[in-house]
C-alpha cells in the first residue's frame, strides 16, 4: 500500500512518519522545496519531541520520501493549513489546491481523506470538485473527513493513542477510512458522517476556547481586586466539580484561536457565546500589552530613564517552536512599536526570526529592568528571582 500526504507541517510530517513506521510506503508532498530536501536528508524542520529519530529511520529504510508533487497512490490525505481571512471566514484555498493536485492521480478504489480543520460541508465541496473533474469516479472512490486532535509537544504519542472521529460521505467511505486508520492507531475509532466529524473538531476547540476565556476573564478581574488569580484557581479547583484552567496572555495556535470563527462566520446569529469567547481571549492579549506599556511609563517617570524590557517567549504554548497566531508574538510586537524602551526578545525554541533579534535567556534577564513572562517554557523555570527586577507574570511562571 502507498499513501500520499499533502502537507508536511506540524501535523502532516508526524502523521506521515508514523504511518511509514507501520510499513506503508509514504510520499510526503510540500510546496516548500527546502522542507522537501530537509526530509529527504532524514532531518526535520520543526520542533517536536522524538520526531527526528522516527523520520530519520523511515527515510533511511525507504518508507518515507518527500516531493513537491504527488504521485499515484492508494490513499491521499489532505493535511494543509486552513487560516481565516480578514472577515474571519475560513480560507479553504489550501485544501482546494491540494485536492486539485491529487485529482489526476485518483483511481477506482482510492481513499481520499481530509484532516485539515475545515468548515462544515468542506468534505462535500471537495467531493463535488473531484466528481466534476473526474465524473467517472462517482461512487467508485472513498471520501472521508478525520480531524487531527493532537497536542504539540506530544504529537507522536497522541497520533497513536488518541481516539479518532471518522466521517465518510457514505457508509462505505467511513469503513474504508477506518480500515486505514486501524493500521497505526490504537485509540478507538468512532464512525459518523462527514458533517458531524467536521463539526466535532470545531466544537472541541470552541469548548476549550470557552474554558480558557473564563480563566482569562478571572485574571483580569483579580487584577482589579488585587487578588492572586493563581491561588484563587488552585483553591476553587479543590471543589470536586470545578476544574478551572490556568490563564495566559491570550490564545494562539492554528486550532483554538482560529476554529471557533468558522462556526461564528457561518452561523452569526446562533454563535453569540462562541463569538464573545473569541473576543475575550483576543482582548486578553491587548490587556497584557497595555499593562506592559503602562509599566514602562511608570518606570520612566520614577527613574527618569527608559527601561529595558525582556519579553520572554514567542511561541503560542510552552516548549514548542510554533508561533502561529501566538499572543506572545503579538504582544511583543505591540510593545516594540508603542514603547520607547529597549525591548529584548527571547524564544529558546528557535534560532532566529525574521522580525525579531533574539537574545539568550540569561542575558536578557540580567540586562532587563522589566521582565515580561509570556510563555511558561521549561527553559525559564530555573531562573532565580532577582528582587531588583520588575516582573509581569502573565503565564504563571512563578507558580507551581
Amino acid at each position: 500500500m502507498k499513501a500520499v500526504f499533502m502537507g508536511l507541517g506540524y501535523i502532516g510530517l508526524p502523521t506521515a512518519a508514523v504511518v511509514a513506521s507501520n510499513g506503508i510506503d509514504v510520499l510526503g508532498v510540500d510546496t516548500n522545496a527546502l522542507v522537501v530536501d530537509t526530509i529527504n536528508d532524514g532531518k526535520i524542520h520543526i520542533v517536536e519531541p522524538n520526531l527526528a529519530a522516527v523520520v530519520s529511520d523511515v527515510v533511511a529504510c525507504g518508507k518515507l520520501r518527500a516531493s513537491t508533487v504527488p504521485e499515484e497512490a492508494d490513499a491521499f490525505f489532505i493535511v494543509v493549513p486552513t487560516p481565516f481571512k480578514q472577515n474571519h471566514r475560513a480560507d479553504i484555498s489550501f485544501v482546494e489546491a491540494a485536492t486539485q493536485a491529487v485529482i489526476p492521480y485518483l483511481k477506482e478504489g482510492s481513499l481520499f481523506v481530509i484532516e485539515s480543520t475545515s468548515p462544515v460541508r468542506t468534505t462535500e465541496r471537495m467531493a463535488d470538485l473531484i466528481f466534476k473533474t473526474r465524473p467517472e469516479l462517482k461512487d467508485k472512490i472513498y471520501i472521508a473527513y478525520c480531524p487531527e486532535r493532537v497536542l504539540p509537544g506530544n504529537v507522536l504519542y497522541e497520533l497513536v493513542n488518541n481516539d479518532r472521529v471518522i466521517g465518510g460521505i457514505n457508509r462505505e467511505s467511513t469503513l474504508k477510512a477506518m480500515e486505514f486508520y486501524r493500521i497505526f492507531t490504537n485509540g478507538e475509532l468512532h464512525p459518523t458522517n462527514d458533517r458531524t466529524a467536521e463539526m466535532c473538531k470545531l466544537t472541541e476547540n470552541s469548548s476549550r476556547d470557552a474554558q480558557i476565556a473564563f480563566a482569562n476573564e478571572l485574571s483580569m478581574i483579580c487584577d482589579k481586586m488585587d487578588v492572586n488569580v493563581w491561588e484563587l484557581i488552585h483553591l476553587a479547583n479543590k471543589h470536586p466539580r470545578v476544574n478551572i484552567l490556568k490563564p495566559g496572555c491570550g490564545v494562539g495556535g492554528h486550532c483554538i484561536a482560529v476554529d471557533p470563527w468558522f462556526i461564528v462566520s457561518d452561523f452569526p446569529e446562533q454563535a453569540m457565546l462562541i463569538k464573545r469567547v473569541r473576543e475575550t481571549n483576543d482582548y486578553k492579549s491587548d490587556w497584557c500589552a497595555n499593562k506592559i506599556i503602562e509599566s514602562c511609563m511608570q518606570f520612566e517617570k520614577f527613574h527618569q530613564k527608559e527601561p529595558v524590557v525582556a519579553c520572554m517567549g514567542l511561541a503560542f504554548k510552552p516548549n514548542i517552536d510554533d508561533l502561529r497566531e501566538s499572543p506572545a508574538k503579538y504582544i511583543t510586537s505591540r510593545v516594540i512599536s508603542e514603547c520607547r524602551a529597549e525591548v529584548l526578545v527571547v524564544e529558546p525554541n528557535i534560532d532566529s526570526h525574521v522580525s525579531f533579534n533574539l537574545v539568550k535567556t540569561q542575558d536578557a534577564y540580567k540586562k532587563a529592568d522589566i521582565i515580561v513572562w509570556l510563555v511558561k517554557h521549561d527553559a525559564f523555570l530555573d531562573i532565580q528571582v532577582d528582587v531588583s527586577k520588575i516582573e509581569l507574570d502573565f503565564c504563571g511562571i512563578r507558580t507551581n
